[in-house]
């Protein structure tokens, strides 16, 4: 449900991180970010945004050659946190209406309580066709937020090769 990829560099993570804060830091970004530690994230400006806006989440690590990022696109935090409450409900609704529904089947009532496993399956799915249609609306953006990496890991590139070239000079 959540796009995701890596990509690695050779250079540091610390490094990296560096290039990170300082592109976030520059005024002329059509996103916005943050970032602690090894980890950012990057978000659609206030502007453009939108229900289904992505944010793209990024984890530096170190590497032997270097670093690797693992990015993901995600919904806004506040918007994955009610998909996965309301993920997270239907499953135990769907649990809980079977062994109820079950019950009701051995001492001889009408089962009414096992409806609860195809309302929730069906809610499950519906919010899986949601998640793919709103990576669809917000495909645009999420192509802006993988530009705006792009541009970070050109300037992760040129301080590699300018520690590269002070090594070799």
């Amino acid at each position: 449900m959540r796009p995701e990829f890596t990509v690695e560099l050779p250079v540091s993570a610390d490094e990296l991180m560096r290039c990170i804060e300082s592109t976030l830091e520059q005024d002329n970004v059509r996103c916005r970010g943050r970032s602690a530690r090894r980890c950012a994230e990057l978000f659609v400006d206030q502007a453009e945004r939108r229900f289904w806006s992505p944010h793209l989440s990024i984890q530096v690590q170190e590497s032997g050659a270097g670093s690797v990022l693992s990015c993901r696109f995600s919904p806004r935090p506040e918007l994955w946190t009610l998909i996965m409450f309301v993920y997270f409900l239907m499953a135990f609704g769907a649990l809980f209406g079977s062994a109820f529904g079950y019950v009701q089947w051995l001492l001889g009532h009408a089962p009414w309580g096992l409806l609860a496993l195809p309302i929730g399956i069906l809610v499950i799915v519906l919010l899986h066709v949601a998640s793919l249609i709103g990576q669809r609306l917000s495909s645009d953006q999420m192509d802006l937020l993988r530009e705006r990496l792009d541009t970070v890991l050109e300037c992760a590139a040129g301080t590699a090769w300018a520690a590269e070239g002070e090594q070799s000079g």
